[in-house]
């Protein structure tokens, strides 16, 4: 059989398709799922030193095949009885090259008990489709027929979607037989894995939203449960420790011998909370993403036990103290340090970035909605509410600017000291960069990055802009504006692959400033304005809420021309985003699941209810009463009576 005919087979479903084995399936003890809590807390450094050494990307395995996909999976208990396992070198004599060789397994079912189904007797190979692609190009270019080219163009978008779910799946991490999330990246062409073999909080987002929308539940109950474990994990940087509700950035399955049994190994996670990151940041957006996506659990899977339970109450708890706090700021927005979030690289966002009030917003939206109704919420609650209020008055009355705000800046007056400023934040028109003024189209308007003392960030930021919308800190009319900007800007926001991180890049002097001198983060690439196709799904959510799903279409059709042809980069270099990034790992999976999730949405929007939220009556009328009452000239002391205390 031809590699064409034979792959054609495997795309309609004649062919079983057969992934790797995974290798951790081993009969194990039952108790290791219930060990893990106190095995964790009881961890001694010199284990935790043990850990280090195991600095080799593992090879994960595969769940699913056709349409059997791992959350529906039953398992059988009689062969999984605990994590010890041993790590299989090689199948039918096929050596996995430190994990990234094809696999070739005689005896499937050995290998996977779960995937019975498995019985091919060879693996399609990644080249095979390629190969593919490539005859079907040239059988259309040299076609007459407009009907064959269709047929041949809805066959490629359907093998480009095939190809985006097996990355998925390959890139599943496995822990105690279960899966558990999905690692960053799986790129065979690097030889430095860093941390891109971790399971990242914020990357696993889309991946967990994507196995939700196709019905596989199970991985991100997983990921739900096991990541809450770990908050509680004992995190310490040079003697000090961060408040107890602070999420880890990533975590990783790592094998390590028994105590008291070479032979034999068990499966660990070990969490990364920033101690080992570069730059040592905390990641303030980790616990953030996971309420948002606790939230998207319980609705689309319709099973509320898992945000019902008592240790998941409390995780939401932990996070919102944390978040709650009260300290020096004068602001009802998050301080953090550079670094916080997605861009977690020195970029100037220290201060009150945009992209974390957005997340905040709709974590606090999220936990209001799941707080179990108890005397002990009641302060939490109420703090809650009064943070929500003050927090969209906060973001939309002075992160906003459009045309005729800025012609407002334009006219500030400086050093007005009064309770009825205009000039609140003693901003000086000279900020208003050279760049804006011609950008700014007439017709639309965004949040700006960020807002401190004399100081206003005029960086368009996607990820906070479009969450703005979805979480609905933006109002109605300026989350149609945002998206009318982006509409009028597309060439510089999307270009040849959607989607610019910020816009614009930092050069010259102000590069060397800002990220002191990053090799990295130079102009165009990377943080610093490059294009990162994962952000198509964070779009495609924010225009299906405003009713524009064309704009999502238009950006992901732009992708699908070239993302796969390019091995799904991590991010792209150049103001058109014609290169591949010049440090770009290949097979990210969060590019892979951003796409997959802007199919899933664009094919039925109606799902995109599990990310969105609504501002409710309540918020509203607060809101109102907070501008009818001049906040500016608000002083004394508080009435105890009403509902919101701003």
């Amino acid at each position: 059989m031809g590699t064409s005919e034979a792959v054609l087979q495997v795309l309609s479903g004649a062919v079983p398709r057969l992934f790797c084995g995974d290798p951790y399936f081993s009969a194990s003890d039952s108790r290791c799922a219930f060990k893990f809590p106190l095995k964790c807390s009881r961890r001694r450094a010199s284990s935790y030193l043990q850990f280090l050494k195991y600095s080799s990307m593992q090879q994960y395995g595969v769940r699913g095949i056709g349409s059997s996909f791992p959350g529906s999976t039953k398992v059988d208990h009689s062969w999984l009885h605990s994590c010890k396992c041993q790590k299989a070198e090689s199948v039918s004599g096929v050596t996995t090259e430190d994990g990234n060789g094809a696999w070739f397994v005689d005896n499937a079912k050995k290998l996977n008990p779960i995937d019975s189904m498995v019985n091919a007797p060879n693996v399609l190979e990644f080249q095979d489709l390629q190969q593919l692609k490539e005859e079907k190009e040239v059988f259309t270019s040299s076609g007459a027929n407009g009907a064959l080219r269709d047929t041949f163009h809805g066959l490629n978008i359907d093998s480009i979607e095939d190809e985006a779910w097996e990355l998925l799946r390959e890139s599943m991490v496995y822990y105690c037989g279960s899966p558990i999330g999905t690692i960053a990246a799986k790129d065979p062409t690097s030889s430095n894995v860093l941390n891109y073999d971790h399971v990242f909080i914020r990357d696993f987002i889309p991946s967990g939203i994507a196995f939700l929308l196709k019905g596989e539940y199970d991985i991100v109950r997983n990921f739900i449960l096991h990541t809450l474990q770990l908050q509680s994990w004992e995190k310490t940087m040079d003697c000090h420790s961060p408040g107890q509700g602070l999420m880890p950035a990533s975590f990783k399955v790592r094998t390590v011998p028994l105590d008291g049994d070479d032979s034999a190994t068990e499966e660990v996670l070990d969490p990364d909370f920033g101690e080992a990151a570069i730059g040592r940041v905390a990641p303030v957006d980790s616990g953030l993403w996971w309420i948002i996506l606790l939230r998207a659990y319980g609705k689309c899977s319709e099973d509320l036990s898992v945000q019902e339970r008592v240790d998941v109450q409390t995780g939401i708890k932990m996070i919102l103290r944390l978040c709650l706090a009260d300290g020096f700021d004068m602001f009802p927005t998050l301080l953090v340090t550079d670094g916080p979030c997605m861009i977690d690289r020195r970029m100037g966002i220290h201060g009150h970035p945009l992209e974390i009030q957005a997340l905040f917003y709709s974590a606090l939206l999220c936990a209001r909605e799941m707080l179990a109704p108890e005397d002990g919420s009641a302060d939490l609650l109420r703090a809650l509410n009064n943070r929500l209020v003050a927090l969209s008055f906060h973001i939309r009355e002075y992160y906003w600017i459009d045309l005729r705000k800025l012609n407002e800046i334009y006219r500030y007056k400086t050093e007005e000291y009064s309770y009825d400023a205009v000039n609140k934040f003693n901003i000086y028109p000279d900020q208003i960069p050279p760049w804006l003024v011609e950008w700014m189209p007439n017709k639309g308007g965004y949040l700006i990055g960020n807002l401190q003392p004399a100081h206003m960030d005029f960086r368009f930021f996607s990820l906070g802009n479009l969450w703005s919308v979805v979480s609905s800190v933006a109002t109605v009319d300026q989350s149609h504006a945002i998206l009318d900007l982006i509409e009028a800007k597309w060439a510089d926001l999307v270009a040849d692959m959607p989607f610019k991180i910020c816009y614009p890049a930092l050069e010259g002097q102000e590069w060397q400033i800002i990220t002191g001198s990053d090799p990295k983060n130079t102009p165009w690439s990377y943080h610093n304005a490059g294009s990162w196709p994962t952000l198509l799904w964070q779009l495609t959510v924010a225009c299906i809420k405003m009713n524009r799903p064309e704009i999502a279409a238009r950006a992901v059709e732009i992708a699908e021309k070239r993302i796969s042809r390019d091995k799904w980069p991590e991010y792209y270099d150049t103001k058109r985003a014609r290169f591949i990034g010049k440090q770009s790992r290949l097979f990210q999976t969060w590019s892979i699941a951003g796409y997959l999730v802007a199919k899933l949405l664009l094919a039925d929007p109606s799902k995109a209810k599990i990310l969105v939220t609504e501002e409710d009556s309540e918020l509203v009328n607060a809101f109102s009463c907070m501008i009818s009452a001049n906040p500016r000239r608000k002083r004394g002391l508080k009435n105890s009576k009403q509902t919101y205390i701003v």
